[in-house]
């Protein structure tokens, strides 16, 4: 049992403080869910970045019972799953009709059928070693794309110049988990564990160079000329916590959690909303990775 073991110390301690750093991000949405109780109304949030998160919680427990004696990937996946099962209950109960069914037909599309797809390929056409290896490869497959997400961030900072969206302490929280869980994987031998966190480091590490380069710049509208300090009500923020670890971006001064795709239209004045929107290239995920 390499990750739960006293004859692997440093590896049982980069796992737990991987659990304890990755748990502290699965909660960072409890603002944004304590408003819409308190608001009885969803307010135009997206449930996306909770069902991703929910399937890559799902998808890294299934790794980690396959491959066995992943005592630490189980806990912390555990803990995402029934906190962004919480997070989706929520949601379904104070989103509007259309909004929910969206939310219903996401879930049954990758929780479900993704899911379900992975589940009997695995286990009808691999066996023992070939199966971990396949469904560890998917994993990074996975963890690679969710890492990706934060491009679209860093583009509008290096635009904008502006770094509301990508504060440092969060960049640095999130390089330090992508360090904790690519020593975990390195210390156990697992590489579907491991090089993930490569990219998630490489990532945290640019968004830090970004912020130190633009955090005493002038902020830009998209024609290039001077942009003026929005007002607070229009200060919405960014998630974009990959579960295995994580990236996400919320504004330096704000407490609650907003969606990606609120990303554009928070970023300019409300007259312009409808056309940034429409200018987006992804509607990204903003997902808590785990490992």
């Amino acid at each position: 049992m390499a990750g739960l073991s006293l004859e692997h110390p440093w590896a049982f301690a980069f796992g737990l403080l991987g659990n304890i750093i990755s748990f502290i991000t699965f909660l960072a949405p409890i603002p944004t869910f304590y408003r819409i109780y308190k608001s009885k109304s969803t307010d135009g949030f997206q449930s996306v970045p909770y069902v991703v998160a929910l399937f890559s919680s799902m998808l890294w427990i299934y790794y980690a019972l396959i491959k066995t004696n992943e005592t630490l990937l189980i806990t912390i996946n555990v803990a995402g799953l029934v906190i962004e099962t919480v997070y989706i209950v929520m949601y379904l109960v104070y989103a509007p009709k259309k909004a929910k069914l969206f939310t219903v037909k996401i879930m049954l599309l990758l929780n479900v059928g993704v899911f379900g797809v992975i589940l009997l390929v695995t286990l009808l056409l691999f066996a023992g070693e070939r199966r971990v290896v396949m469904l560890g490869w998917i994993c990074v497959g996975f963890a690679v794309g969710v890492f990706v997400a934060p491009l679209s961030i860093m583009r509008r900072v290096i635009q904008t110049k502006s770094v509301e969206y990508m504060p440092f302490s969060l960049s640095l929280s999130l390089t330090l988990s992508a360090v904790v869980w690519f020593l975990y994987g390195l210390l156990i031998k697992d590489k579907y564990v491991a090089l993930p966190n490569v990219l998630g480091f490489t990532f945290g590490m640019v968004q830090m160079g970004l912020y130190v380069f633009y955090m005493n710049k002038t902020p830009v509208v998209a024609d290039g000329k001077e942009a003026g300090k929005l007002p607070v009500a229009e200060e919405e923020h960014v998630i974009v916590n990959i579960a295995k670890l994580t990236p996400v971006a919320i504004p330096k001064n704000s407490q609650e959690v907003h969606p990606v795709t609120e990303m554009a239209a928070s970023a300019v004045p409300r007259t312009c909303a409808a056309e940034a929107g429409e200018n987006m290239d992804v509607v990204n995920v903003a997902v808590r990775q785990v490992v």
